[in-house]
């Protein structure tokens, strides 16, 4: 006997009843699946043939959770919670046969089932509190009865995944695969069991081993969880129902999952982590890239070395270059110490390590060049240093090769000239340190080949980083929006905020870091000397002023023990200093700028609402593709808040005619030279529309 119901098939083998889901790529739960399940086992169950019944996924994987999409919408029936209970109260034995990724729903399908055998390459996880979510469909109650409250309690607030050793030693896997089929595997099981008379095995009928965990464990956990998952509301959420499953019975346990599963689902912290989860992973591109696998990187310092890093852990040839003998020593050092402290920390092996410090190899000449499928300059930030550098590339590297600047602010456009092989040059701009930070901005140029975009995007997600496509304009999208953030917090340290202030109301906000500590890392001279190379600054005497005197007083930040603020003894921990702050009010006095006490809610609003319309007017030139890409790059390279899932995310949250009140409203009191509202906000606002609408409605009309 064999039938096909959607995405589920049920066939008969014997005795024993195999169902399998088939929803590529990952068979997530979706409402179809479900539905299909549900009348697959219920069949199997009505059929007077079937003993026994055995649950696998077809493809790579066992099933990587629920359909993430469906939870934007009201819940569908059949709900996940009813088809897994009706799963496990089935009269005949049933097996879950696990491969590949077993996460989320995935593993709650397979601790409802009565049985579970796993290959080795299997993946059990719950990562549900990323998505600011829980296990709702039961995981908080049936995972402690096989592995007591604190394991799971671990298990769920790490949101990592386990190996199938690791969950053997758990109890939750009862069996590992002898072959290289686990359904073939999980069948034989089951004809055991139908032989030897072995019923069903429910693991609501278990009771929770071990207790409730001492208060210290819970806080523990609490505190690195909310620390992991800042703005997540479902850290508490899963934490007290897993102790209700050993406080009451199944079932109340159970309702208390799904109210809380639904209060996380509809929460603004899980709404903006879903947005960024498919933000993310964007687009592949409509064409092929050229196929890279040796990469020059010139220049072998703290950047260089990153790029070179990252680019050898993925497994390219790297030609590190850099014609100062001294630098080059340097960096190919750094690059070998990096990987050394990455192997003590455990996060590579060392054979991994060996095998990344062995492709990287140093030169002192740009020659050497010749032989690399793309080469990545990483030199002085100055737009005249940059065009000598692709002047030169343009004559040594081979006609097919691609030629990338890692440049941060300059013109791309301008570089490429220099090359003049414009078609061949990109911007590919890594955030520091490069072997660490996830995010690219990809800077198409005006003459930049389709297949070069392709190919900069390929070699971006082949280093496990996220490549994001942006237009060239001064900054791009990242540091084009950051003038604007930056120029508020600026203002308003003039008119009477302090550094400390201002660091305290946006960190609050949940930005990892003030701009004035920002600022302080990375190095005050930096922006300083990128200010000296712009032709197109406001004649404003105010403009940056503050940073401006700081560098001007020696004051560079932390490598010089004092910025914005104080570091004593070449510590990283930060002192508000009070003398920035009077040579603050002097600068204020000379440029008859009026100080005054300035609220925390004015603070927050300024820098946000200025970074907000900033993205808008970068949506309008065309500059960023969509406002999820804006909301990429900010909080994997500028430190905003995940749980609020971006600038343009938040904005949706409170809403467009809110930021565009408030823009008005500062107009009015500051003038509007640079609180001009960008044209799409206002449409936006008027419309009554979200960023998120826009975009779908501007898919649509190219669809």
């Amino acid at each position: 006997m064999s039938s096909t119901v959607d995405t589920v098939r049920l066939d008969q083998q014997g005795d024993v009843a195999l169902v399998s889901i088939d929803h590529p790529p990952v068979n997530a739960l979706n409402f179809a699946v479900r539905a299909a399940l549900l009348e697959a086992v219920s069949a199997a169950e009505r059929d007077p043939q079937t003993r026994a019944i055995v649950i696998f996924g077809m493809g790579q994987h066992f099933v990587a959770g629920a359909e993430i999409r469906e939870f934007a919408k009201a819940p569908r029936e059949p709900l996940l919670n009813d088809v897994l209970l009706r799963i496990e109260a089935c009269g005949k034995p049933v097996i879950a046969a696990l491969h590949g990724s077993v996460l989320g729903g995935g593993l709650e399908l397979a601790l409802a089932c009565h049985y579970r055998l796993a290959a080795n390459n299997s993946s059990l996880g719950f990562p549900e509190i990323r998505l600011g979510l829980i296990p709702g469909s039961g995981g908080t109650q049936r995972l402690p009865r096989l592995t007591g409250t604190r394991e799971a309690i671990k298990l769920m607030l790490s949101g990592e995944p386990i190996a199938v050793a690791r969950a053997v030693e758990l109890g939750i896997v009862d069996r590992v695969a002898s072959t290289a089929d686990p359904v073939a595997d999980a069948t034989s099981w089951a004809r055991e069991l139908i032989i030897l008379g072995e019923g069903v095995r429910r693991l609501r009928n278990l009771s929770v081993p071990g207790g409730q965990p001492e208060a210290s464990f819970i806080a523990e956990q609490r505190a690195s969880a909310a620390r992991k998952f800042p703005g997540v509301d479902s850290v508490d959420a899963i934490i007290e129902c897993i102790q209700a499953s050993i406080s009451g019975p199944f079932d109340a346990g159970l309702a208390l999952s799904r109210k809380r599963f639904e209060e996380c689902r509809r929460s603004d912290a899980s709404r903006a982590l879903r947005h960024l989860f498919f933000a993310e992973r964007g687009e592949r591109p409509a064409v092929r890239g050229r196929s890279v696998e040796c990469v020059g990187v010139l220049g072998a310092g703290t950047m260089g070395s990153g790029i070179a890093i990252s680019l050898a852990t993925a497994g390219y040839r790297v030609l590190l270059v850099d014609t100062h003998a001294a630098a080059l020593s340097s960096g190919l050092a750094r690059v070998r110490s990096t990987l050394d402290a990455a192997v003590l920390k455990g996060r590579i092996s060392r054979i991994v390590a060996d095998a990344a410090i062995a492709r990287v190899q140093g030169w002192e000449t740009l020659d050497r060049l010749q032989d690399a499928d793309l080469v990545i300059e990483a030199v002085y930030e100055s737009l005249a240093v940059k065009q000598e550098v692709f002047a030169s590339l343009g004559r040594i590297c081979r006609p097919d090769a691609i030629l990338a600047s890692n440049t941060s602010t300059l013109d791309m456009d301008a570089i490429a000239a220099a090359s003049t092989r414009a078609a061949d040059v990109i911007g590919m701009h890594f955030f520091s340190p490069a072997n660490v930070m996830r995010l690219i901005e990809i800077v198409r140029g005006r003459e930049t080949a389709q297949e070069v975009i392709a190919t900069a995007t390929d070699v971006s997600r082949r280093m496990g980083k996220l490549g994001v496509v942006v237009g060239n304009c001064f900054g791009f999208v990242g540091n084009r929006m950051l003038y604007a953030y930056g120029r508020e917090n600026q203002y308003l340290l003039l008119e009477g905020a302090t550094p400390a202030q201002v660091d305290a109301v946006l960190e609050l906000f949940g930005m990892a870091m003030g701009p004035n500590a920002v600022g302080d890392l990375a190095g005050l001279d930096v922006g300083y000397r990128v200010r000296r190379e712009r032709k197109d600054l406001p004649d404003d005497p105010r403009y940056y002023r503050v940073a401006d005197l700081l560098v001007e007083k020696g004051r560079l930040g932390q490598k010089t023990g004092s910025g914005a603020y104080l570091y004593p003894d070449g510590s990283r921990r930060r002192v508000a200093d009070p003398d920035v702050d009077a040579l603050i009010a002097a600068e204020a006095e000379r440029l008859q700028i009026k100080r005054r006490s300035i609220t925390d809610m004015e603070i927050q609003d300024r820098c946000l609402f200025a970074l907000i319309n900033e993205g808008a007017s970068i949506l309008s030139d065309g500059i960023a593709a969509s406002p999820d890409d804006i909301d990429v790059i900010w909080c994997n390279g500028y430190g905003f808040p995940r749980y609020r899932g971006g600038p343009m995310c938040y904005a949706d949250t409170i809403g467009p005619a809110t930021v565009l009140a408030g823009i008005r409203r500062f107009a009015q009191v500051h003038g509007p030279r640079y609180w001009q509202p960008a044209p799409l906000l206002i449409e936006l606002a008027e419309r009554g529309l979200s960023f998120e609408s826009w975009q779908q409605r501007r898919v649509a009309v190219r669809e």
